[in-house]
């Protein structure tokens, strides 16, 4: 995750990168990428003011045969918290 100041006057903007080769399935892709925005939304609500982008560098789904899973989305929701 990449923040970045803003001048003033300007709105904050999210970038979402996930590829391909991490996350096979169209489906998955598109959760992981509902799940940022969601989060990004709330923590620029009560006090983050500035760019974020988001790049998924690990694959996922690796132990559920590239499935994203209700554990998986666990983890990764509390990941993203965390860093923001």
């Amino acid at each position: 995750m990449y923040l970045a100041s803003l001048g003033y006057g300007e709105k904050p903007d999210l970038g979402i990168s996930v590829a391909k080769k991490l996350a096979k399935r169209a489906v998955d892709r598109n959760q992981l990428k509902r799940m940022i925005r969601e989060l990004v939304r709330v923590a620029q609500a009560t006090n983050l003011n500035s760019d974020v982008v988001v790049k998924l560098k690990k694959p996922i789904g690796r132990e559920t045969g590239g499935r994203l899973r209700s554990k998986e989305k666990k983890v990764l929701r509390t990941q993203i918290a965390g860093l923001i």
